[in-house]
């Protein structure tokens, strides 16, 4: 098969261009009709956009795929071809041989049945026109090239063991093999869960390769929630890290009619029982499964079926499984590394972000295995302070660090700072105002440097580079959640500009991306190359809601067809949910999420993350905000305060240095968060209270000014409920959690509500 777009009068000769000289011969003399007599005429649509080749609006057109038969493939109905390498950046596109591109016959955008194909949103020229290929494709063109350089590196004992791309590919069929063993079936699911490791990435692509649909389950979910996601990709395998995650399955593995089988592949299992393995005995298993078996399911995949599920975090109800094609994930992984100018072999990351969520995956597993990169796996305790070590022995090339990641290092750092001597804390200070000078004017593409750089450089900004184990790192990333402006002028102030990226799941992870080339401080950067930006329904202000298109456009929601239609229109865009805007240089602003609105009582819309944002900025105790106000007469918050995590990553009562440094400034002795809460301890309590005044201040109406507040007694956390896998506020979750604290705020109370 093969994506074509509709020309009138296009003969077979007009577009055997895009295919090998081979090939041409034979297509010519089986298929000798024009390309009105394969496909279906269907009209262009005039729709604004922003994107790398938009200019005002682009003609968007509906494609077919065309089964052309040859006689190797007449019984599947499709057909293969060689494609030229469209490619015009500096990296080459992935070498494809004659019987490389395939897709299915398709005819819908969307898909929400897991062994339905979809349309591909291909474009004439550029990026998007390249043509697709599955996730062995991509793989075997890095292993061909660059077999012998190390993939994947990860701790045993204290030592570094690399795999190198040749023996990670040959570990991947073998765990396909076994899965072929264990009776994984066609288009089931196979549900990881536990920590970044290189068996974790041999089990995701082992399962492709055998056919089945890659499904990561978080570690922090419950076994009841592990059910739902087993269950609803329908597993025949699950991979689970330790006994702990074992327990889980087990507690619902009678709810689980479709599961054939359990592989632990970290420690001996502590009970033996029926159908669980080892990850050694899983491994063995398909030893003896023919090659020729396993090339038979790789050679019947095609780039437009689905082979990953990314299952969303459920903070609206339950988990939806986002359905990726191989080539949302091959395109889109292509498209990011170019974008961001990534060069074949030269790239190093460490891997300690949850792999089942789509910004860890694509940057630790396909964009790594694109461009040929290393992939370090952390130790399981990277969160609790154990990250730190591994940067600096790596020293990644990019790094990518949820929000809470960077204000975790910005506290650190800073709680540091405070203990340092006036001097070295005078000369901080003014390294740090050139730092943010600099960094402003490489922003606005100005290379001069403030005076004194020179110096500040080589006094601070290297050595604390150094220290976090940044001192190689081209690019430093922060996405998945919003960040506050202060934590990004502070790493601005010592020449760390974190770049923030912006995407969802069903976009296969990131749509616009910030980079050195081209950033803006709170945007998170310009449009995906060859992907395109539409703002729909804009206000007065330009704010409208922001949808994408492009082939990271992901399939569907997985037996989902409502969910579907709401996400996708019916021309193909996927609406985001999200506000945003774009600048005069088509920089994009996201300013507020549509189901987080807030609309009080009078009818007044009031967007929670600017305000919220706000007052952590101003009042450094705080850790965490909430705003209150939907359908209520006025605005109130809960709020949390900056306390130390134990080794399971729990808040404790304890107040983190920085938030005893504080108190102290403030002339309160107090080293738990219990004694300001129970006290109300007043210059506390007036300090937050000044915070929330200053941000009234610049209110545009009564109706955004917060008037009631309360600081709880715990922080949010993710073992708590509150905070999602990448620290993203749960808002349904929290209301619900404290809902006596919000009904106190409006004088209402639990027993008038029931």
């Amino acid at each position: 098969m093969i994506i074509v777009p509709y020309r009138e009068s296009i003969g077979l000769n007009g577009i055997a261009g895009a295919y090998s000289q081979e090939k041409q011969q034979h297509v010519n003399t089986l298929c000798t009709m024009s390309a009105d007599d394969l496909i279906s005429q269907s009209d262009s649509k005039e729709i604004p956009v922003s994107g790398n080749d938009a200019e005002g609006s682009v003609k968007t057109e509906e494609y077919q795929t065309i089964a052309l038969h040859d006689s190797k493939h007449q019984l599947n109905g499709d057909c293969s071809f060689s494609a030229v390498n469209s490619n015009t950046g500096d990296e080459p596109a992935i070498p494809l041989t004659p019987g490389d591109v395939r897709l299915t016959q398709a005819q819908d955008l969307w898909s929400t049945a897991r062994d339905k194909p979809v349309k591909l949103r291909m474009e004439t020229s550029g990026l998007g026109s390249e043509p697709p290929m599955t996730i062995h494709q991509m793989f075997m063109a890095t292993v061909q090239k660059y077999g012998d350089y190390p993939a994947l590196r990860s701790k045993k004992d204290g030592t570094w063991v690399t795999l190198t791309y040749k023996e990670y590919y040959q570990q991947a069929r073998a765990a396909a093999k076994s899965f072929l063993k264990l009776g994984l079936e066609r288009f089931h699911g196979v549900g990881i869960l536990g920590f970044n490791s290189p068996e974790w990435f041999i089990a995701d692509i082992g399962c492709i390769l055998a056919g089945g649909l890659a499904t990561g389950i978080y570690t922090t979910n419950s076994p009841e929630a592990c059910q739902y996601v087993a269950e609803n990709c329908e597993a025949n395998v699950l991979v689970v890290e330790n006994n702990k995650q074992l327990i889980k399955i087990l507690q619902v593995r009678d709810q689980l009619p479709h599961l054939k089988a359990i592989v632990q592949y970290k420690d001996e299992l502590e009970q033996k029982l029926p159908n669980i393995y080892t990850w050694a005995e899983f491994m063995k298993l398909g030893e003896s499964v023919p090659e020729s078996e396993l090339d038979m399911v790789i050679d019947s995949q095609k780039a437009n079926d689905c082979c990953t599920l990314i299952y969303t975090s459920g903070t609206t109800g339950n988990p939806k499984g986002v359905m990726l094609s191989h080539d949302n994930i091959s395109w889109t992984a292509s498209s990011a590394g170019r974008t961001v100018n990534l060069k074949m072999t030269e790239e190093e990351i460490v891997s300690y972000l949850p792999l089942s969520h789509v910004a860890a995956q694509v940057q630790d597993m396909w964009i790594c295995m694109r461009f040929a990169g290393v992939t370090n796996f952390a130790e399981p305790d990277a969160l609790k302070g154990s990250l730190a070590n591994t940067l600096r022995e790596v020293r990644p090339t990019s790094f990518l660090g949820v929000p809470r990641v960077w204000e975790k290092m910005q506290e650190a750092m800073k709680s540091a700072g405070a203990k340092s001597s006036i001097t070295k804390k005078k000369i901080a200070d003014w390294a740090k105002g050139i730092g943010l000078q600099a960094s402003y004017n490489a922003m606005k593409g100005d290379s001069s440097v403030p005076w004194g750089f020179t110096l500040a450089n080589a006094l601070v900004f290297k050595t604390v580079r150094k220290a976090l184990g940044l001192d190689r790192c081209k690019s430093c990333f922060t996405g998945a959640a919003p960040i506050t402006k202060d934590t990004l002028e502070y790493f601005m102030s010592l020449y760390i500009p974190v770049f923030e990226l912006y995407g969802m799941s069903e976009s296969t992870g990131p749509h616009s991306v910030s980079c050195a080339e081209g950033y803006r401080i709170m945007s998170c950067g310009k449009v995906l190359t060859g992907c395109k930006t539409k703002l729909d329904k804009p206000d007065e202000d330009g704010n409208g809601e922001v949808c994408f298109w492009g082939r990271h456009v992901f399939m569907g929601y997985l037996n989902m067809p409502d969910k579907t239609e709401e996400a996708l229109d019916a021309d193909g865009w996927l609406h985001s949910g999200d506000l945003g805007k774009h600048d005069d240089d088509s920089f994009l602003y996201i300013t507020g999420r549509i189901k987080e609105l807030i609309i009080t009582a009078g009818g007044e819309n009031v967007a929670p993350v600017p305000i919220e944002d706000a007052l952590k900025e101003k009042v450094s105790i705080i850790s965490n905000v909430m705003l209150i106000g939907d359908k209520k007469k006025f605005l109130s918050m809960l709020l949390t305060l900056k306390c130390n995590v134990d080794d399971n990553g729990d808040p404790t009562d304890e107040l983190t240095p920085l938030a005893v440094e504080y108190c102290r400034q403030h002339g309160v002795i107090a080293t738990k968060v219990s004694e300001i809460v129970n006290k109300k301890e007043p210059a506390i309590y007036k300090a937050i209270q000044e915070g929330i005044d200053h941000i009234n201040a610049k209110a545009t109406s009564n109706a955004q000014k917060v008037q009631k507040w309360t600081i709880l007694p715990r922080d949010f956390s993710i073992s708590g409920g509150e905070l999602g896998p990448t620290m993203k506020l749960k808002r349904p979750v929290v209301s619900k959690m404290y809902q006596e604290d919000i009904n106190k705020f409006y004088g209402l109370s639990m027993d008038l509500i029931l």
